[in-house]
């Protein structure tokens, strides 16, 4: 099998709690590949995500490893028994960075997410409208064609609220996002009725942090949390002008978990975010 030159985030992440794993056991790499007749190379691209691993194997190792986490072992063979073409997302493979793909196939998985927002809105709650002003705003600019696939993409995410068990979503955005106008007032505007909307479907919660927080200073950063199946497969999204990169160590989870349970505490109620936000909205043109 040839190593994948590009592997998702969630293989990485396979091969990532498998180190883990044997860590934790106190096995090297070296006696890993004795028990299932590899060389320690094989391992390592193992590890890595660059090759894949039957659920078979995992159960040998974790064995190996004296792990007895049933679920978690159960959710590591649920991902590699993953394969490209599952999900609407790999049609973007080769067209949009790996990094759209990765974030589209974290919020499929999700159980449940947080997201805090800080100079945008949410992804999931934007419109089209508002999403091609945020692409078409770039430096360089990028051509009509590469916007327009990147607003599709960003529209076609919402598909895990149309679910029959969609996950939660709680988004804390800070009052800069709302008031920042991208796009110009109307479009703005739309936006706003829109995530008013959204801010009633019951699996979301919606919060905001006012410019007069004195507490919560952390607030200058885009960062989503994405519970797994099991606590330990729970990832954090951090999200920057330079792209997208992801955090999964305990001591990262055990942070962000802090940070949110932090913004949660500095922000208004649901019921008073919804007439801020509308207070807003009232104040930009049709």
């Amino acid at each position: 099998m040839p190593a994948r030159d590009v592997p998702t985030a969630r293989q990485v992440r396979l091969g990532t709690e498998l180190r883990r794993m044997r860590d934790r056991a106190g096995k090297t790499a070296r006696e890993s590949a004795g028990l299932l007749g590899n060389d320690q190379a094989k391992i390592s691209h193992i590890e890595s995500g660059r090759i894949g691993i039957s659920e078979e194997r995992i159960r040998r190792l974790a064995a190996f490893y004296s792990c007895d986490d049933a679920t978690l072992i159960d959710a590591l063979c649920a991902i590699a028994a993953e394969h490209r073409g599952q999900g609407w997302w790999d049609e973007y493979r080769g067209v949009l960075p790996p990094g759209f793909l990765d974030i589209a196939e974290l919020e499929h998985h999700a159980t449940y997410l947080r997201s805090l927002q800080a100079l945008t809105l949410p992804g999931l709650f934007q419109t089209e409208e508002y999403a091609r002003a945020i692409f078409a705003g770039g430096i360089p600019r990028m051509p009509e064609a590469e916007v327009a696939v990147r607003a599709e993409h960003r529209l076609r995410r919402k598909a895990i609220f149309q679910r029959a068990s969609p996950p939660a979503y709680e988004a804390i955005i800070h009052e800069a996002a709302l008031r920042m106008r991208f796009g110009g007032a109307q479009i703005t505007r739309a936006q706003l009725e829109h995530l008013l909307e959204v801010a009633h479907w019951p699996m979301v919660t919606v919060r905001v942090i006012p410019f007069t927080n004195e507490t919560f200073i952390e607030a200058t950063q885009t960062v989503l949390y994405a519970g797994g199946i099991v606590a330990e497969l729970d990832t954090v999204q951090i999200d920057s002008p330079f792209g997208g990169y992801f955090l999964d160590s305990e001591a990262q989870l055990d942070k962000y978990r802090a940070f949110f349970n932090a913004g949660e505490k500095a922000s208004l109620g649901p019921k008073e975010s919804i007439s801020f936000i509308r207070q807003i909205a009232q104040q930009l043109p049709d």
